[in-house]
C-alpha cells in the first residue's frame, strides 16, 4: 500500500480557510520544520479490489514525523489481515474503526498478532468481551442445570469471579490472574479464622455468617470456572483455558472414622471442658471482663473444632442400636431406620413416594429427591445418574415400613378433608411434604437425648456403608446401594475401615483351607506345619483347639460369642 506523511496546522487565513500544509509558520527561516507548530499526518491508499473503489485514509495529530510514519506502517500492516476485495471489505471497515477509536483516545493501535488470531478463529475483531460479560452470558444459557448446581455456579460467579476477574478482557485472562484470585480467597479465609480466634465484636459482626474456604470448596470453585472457560474455548473466544493450569491443594474426601471407646472417652472429656468454659464465659460477660471473654470464647471455639476427630464420624453397631432404640417411639422412626440400614441421602428419604416402593418384592426405587434451595424446597432427580437406583430392603425394614404405612393411613383418616395427598412415603401429620432441614434438626435432638457422640444425619448414610463393608458385602454392591457414580468414591471415603476389613479377610481366607490334624513335631522340625513330624505343637506356634491346627470353619456359633452375628468385627462393634 502506498502512503506518505506530511505536516499541517489549523491556522486560518483572512478568508477563513485553514492554511493546512501551506502555513508559513510550519517551517523555520532556514527551511527546517518548526517543532512548535503544526502536527504530522499520514496518508495511506487502501487496498483496491474488483468492485471496490479506491479509498485514501488520512489520519493525523502526531507529534513527530517518526510517529506518523510508524502509525502508517502499523495501519498498513493491520489492513493486510482481511482478504482483498469485497470479501474483506467488512473486516477492513471494522479495523479502521478500531484504529480511529485508538487514535482519538490516544491509545496504542490494535495488536497485529491478536487481530490476525481473531480473524483466523472467526471472532469479532473489536469489542473485547470481559470475563464478567462472558460468565453472565454463559450462565444465562445454562437452562438445564439442576437447581442446586445453578445456585452453586451463581454463588461462585458472584462471590469470586466477578470481584476478582470480572473486568479483565476474556482473551487476556491468564493463569496468573486465576492464581491471584485463589491467593485472595486464602487470605480472606485466614482473616476469618483470625477474627474468630481473637477478633473484636465489630470484626465478628462484619464476618458473621462467613466461613473459611477449604480445599474441597476451592476445587469446586475452579471446576465452575474451568467449565465456563472450556465453553469459551469451544466457541473460539479463547485459545486455552487458564483455569486448567492452576495448581491447588487436593480436596480429598474426609475419611470415615468410627467412634471407638477411646474416641468417645476423649469426646466426653472435651464436652465436660466445654461446659465448664461456657459457664465461665457467662460469668465473664456479667463481669464485663473483655479480655477474659475473648480468651474463653477462643477456648470454646477450639473445643468445638476438636469435638470430632474427622468431619465424617460413624457409630459402632452398639451405638447405632442405642440410637434406634431411643428413637423407636419417634413418629418418623421409619425414616431414620431406612437411612441407617440402606444409606439413603436426606433428600432422597424425604422424596421417595409410595409408588416407588414395593413391599412384596422388598424393593425401593430412588427416583426423586427433595432439594433445599435456601429455605425453599424443590423436587428434583437424584444427584447423579447412579443416584437413580433400586434399593433392596431387608425383612426388618419391610416390617418397619408396613407399620409406618398403617400409621400414616390412621393419620389420613384423622385429618379427613384436611389431609394433603403428597404421595410421599414420609410426610408431616397432615400429609404435606417434609422439609429436609426439619429432619436434620430432629436428628440432632435425638442424638443429644440419647447421650451419643455426635454425628451428622448424613453420617447415618456413611454408617450404613461401613456396617455393610464390615459384614463382608462387596464394595461394588455397597457402591450401588449408596448411588455412588464410581467405586473409587466409595473406596476413598471408607479406606479408614480397610485394616479391619483386611484382618477379617485374612481370617476368612485361612478358615477356608482344610488341613489334616498336626501330630507332635519331632526334634529338629520346629515351625514346620506338617502332619508327619510328631504330635507336638511347633515351638512358637500357639495351640488351636487343643493340639490341632486344623480349622474347618468350626460349628455354628463357634467364631463369635453371638451365633446371630457371623462377623467377629461386627461382634466386637456390638
Amino acid at each position: 500500500m502506498k502512503g506518505s506523511v506530511y505536516k499541517r496546522c489549523k491556522c486560518r487565513g483572512d478568508d477563513g480557510r485553514e492554511a493546512g500544509a501551506s502555513c508559513p509558520r510550519l517551517r523555520r527561516a532556514d527551511g527546517a520544520w518548526n517543532p512548535k507548530h503544526g502536527t504530522w499526518y499520514f496518508r495511506l491508499e487502501l487496498p483496491a479490489g474488483v468492485g471496490v473503489q479506491r479509498q485514501v485514509m488520512k489520519r493525523g495529530g502526531f507529534d513527530s514525523r517518526d510517529a506518523a510514519e510508524a502509525a502508517q506502517r502499523a495501519v498498513g500492516l493491520l489492513l493486510t489481515i482481511p482478504e482483498p476485495g469485497l470479501v474483506g471489505a467488512a473486516a477492513r471497515e471494522e479495523i479502521l474503526g478500531l484504529v480511529d477509536d485508538a487514535l482519538k483516545r490516544r491509545l496504542p493501535l490494535p495488536d497485529y498478532d491478536e487481530l490476525r488470531r481473531r480473524q483466523q478463529t472467526g471472532q469479532a475483531l473489536g469489542g473485547t468481551m470481559t470475563v464478567g460479560q462472558w460468565l453472565t452470558e454463559w450462565m444465562a444459557g445454562r437452562r438445564k442445570l439442576k437447581s442446586g448446581t445453578a445456585r452453586s455456579y451463581e454463588a461462585h460467579i458472584r462471590l469470586y469471579f466477578l470481584p476478582h476477574l470480572g473486568e479483565l478482557p476474556l482473551d487476556k485472562l491468564r493463569v496468573g490472574h486465576v492464581s491471584a484470585m485463589f491467593d485472595a480467597i486464602d487470605a480472606e479465609s485466614a482473616r476469618i479464622v483470625a477474627v474468630r480466634a481473637s477478633g473484636t465484636d465489630e470484626e465478628r459482626a462484619e464476618l458473621k455468617g462467613r466461613k473459611p474456604v477449604g480445599a474441597a470448596t476451592k476445587q469446586r470453585i475452579r471446576a465452575t470456572l474451568r467449565k465456563a472457560l472450556n465453553d469459551a474455548v469451544r466457541q473460539q473466544l479463547i485459545l486455552v483455558n487458564p483455569a486448567a493450569f492452576v495448581e491447588l491443594e487436593s480436596g480429598k474426601r474426609p475419611k470415615a472414622l468410627v467412634w471407638t471407646d477411646e474416641r468417645v472417652t476423649a469426646w466426653r472429656a472435651n464436652r465436660s471442658r466445654r461446659a465448664d468454659a461456657v459457664e465461665e464465659l457467662v460469668l465473664a460477660h456479667k463481669a464485663r471482663d473483655e479480655g477474659l471473654v475473648a480468651e474463653l470464647r477462643q477456648e470454646v471455639e477450639r473445643l468445638d473444632a476438636t469435638e470430632r476427630p474427622s468431619p465424617v464420624m460413624v457409630w459402632t453397631a452398639e451405638q447405632t442400636g442405642a440410637f434406634l432404640d431411643h428413637a423407636a417411639n419417634e413418629r418418623l422412626y421409619a425414616l431414620f431406620h431406612l437411612i441407617t440400614f440402606r444409606g439413603l441421602r436426606r433428600g432422597e428419604a424425604c422424596g421417595v413416594r409410595w409408588t416407588d416402593l414395593d413391599l412384596d418384592t422388598a424393593s425401593l426405587a430412588v427416583a426423586e429427591q427433595l432439594v433445599q434451595i435456601g429455605w425453599a424446597v424443590e423436587a428434583d432427580t437424584p444427584k447423579s445418574d447412579a443416584g437413580e437406583r433400586t434399593v433392596l430392603l431387608d425383612a426388618d425394614t419391610v416390617l418397619v415400613l408396613r407399620a409406618w404405612r398403617r400409621r400414616q393411613v390412621g393419620e389420613k383418616l384423622l385429618w379427613g378433608e384436611g389431609w394433603t395427598d403428597s404421595g410421599r412415603i414420609f410426610t408431616r401429620e397432615d400429609g404435606t411434604e417434609l422439609h429436609p432441614a426439619s429432619i436434620t434438626s430432629l436428628f440432632a435432638v435425638l442424638v443429644e437425648e440419647a447421650g451419643l457422640p455426635p454425628i451428622r444425619l448424613h453420617d447415618l448414610r456413611h454408617g450404613a456403608a461401613t456396617l455393610a463393608l464390615l459384614a463382608g458385602v462387596d464394595i461394588k454392591v455397597v457402591q450401588e446401594m449408596l448411588g455412588h457414580s464410581s467405586s473409587v468414591i466409595t473406596r476413598d471415603t471408607y479406606t479408614s475401615v480397610a485394616p479391619r476389613l483386611a484382618l477379617e479377610a485374612a481370617e476368612k481366607t485361612a478358615a477356608m483351607v482344610p488341613r489334616k490334624p498336626v501330630a507332635e513335631a519331632a526334634s529338629g522340625t520346629d515351625g514346620l506345619p506338617t502332619g508327619s513330624r510328631g504330635s507336638r505343637t511347633p515351638k512358637g506356634v500357639p495351640s488351636r483347639r487343643g493340639n490341632s491346627l486344623v480349622k474347618r470353619g468350626g460349628p455354628p456359633g463357634d467364631r463369635t460369642p453371638n451365633p446371630r452375628i457371623k462377623s467377629p468385627l461386627l461382634c466386637q462393634l456390638s
